[in-house]
Formats: structure tokens, sequence, C-alpha cells
């Protein structure tokens, strides 16, 4: 019986490891989006994450939410610095997310200032 109860108990946490593994290693995609950087904040209650909103567009109707790993000081230093400005970011996307990470399921692993079309040289 001990025997029992200790292999489903092993299968399961096994099984919730291999899960978490999966979604933090695995990206669903990989890619790159640009436009106005227009909000950057650290936010939450139990576990303050880096949020972000880009603007695709002109009008502000097509919006990019996206987060930022702690562990990514010199992107959160940039995306600070360049608040308001047109910027060209590089993302993975995962399955999945945990709480302590992120709201997006996108996060940010590169930034770099752009010129905006819209706007000539801003």
């Amino acid at each position: 019986m001990r025997k029992v109860i200790f292999l489903l108990l092993s299968a399961a946490l096994l099984g919730m490891a291999g899960y978490f593994a999966f979604i933090y290693y695995v990206p669903f995609s990989e890619g790159y989006r640009s436009g106005e950087l227009i909000k950057f904040s650290r936010k939450g209650v139990l576990a303050k994450t880096w949020e972000g909103e880009i603007s695709k567009g002109i009008s502000g109707a097509q919006i990019f939410h996206f987060s930022v790993e702690d562990g990514e000081k010199e992107v959160i230093q940039e995306l600070k610095k360049l608040q308001g400005q047109y910027v060209k970011v590089t993302y993975k996307e995962r399955y999945g997310t945990f709480f302590w990470l992120g709201d997006t399921k996108h996060f940010i692993i590169e930034v770099t200032p752009e010129k905006s079309p819209h706007f000539g040289n801003r």
C-alpha cells in the first residue's frame, strides 16, 4: 500500500515538474514587434512583475501587451529610458505563464530604439 501511494505521489510530482518545465523553457513562438512604448510599470500585490504596452498604430487601436522577467535587468532599464518613444522589441511567447513571472505570455528579451515611420525623426 505504501509503495502504491509513493508511486502515485512521485508520478504526480514528476508530472507537475514536467508541466512547469515545459511552460517555462519551451517557447511557443519568437518574434519582433515595433511601436510606441506607451506604458511600462511594475505591478502586483503578492508578486511584482514588469508589464508594458506598445501601440502598433497611430490611433492606438492595436496594443501589444508584454511582460519582462526580473532577471532581464538591461531590458528593464532600457524600457524605462525609452518610455514614450518608438521601439523594436524581441520577444518569446510561451504556452502559458505563472503569476510570479508576468500577466502575459509575451516576454521581452531585447529592446532597441527605432525611428518612427509616422513622425519622421522622433
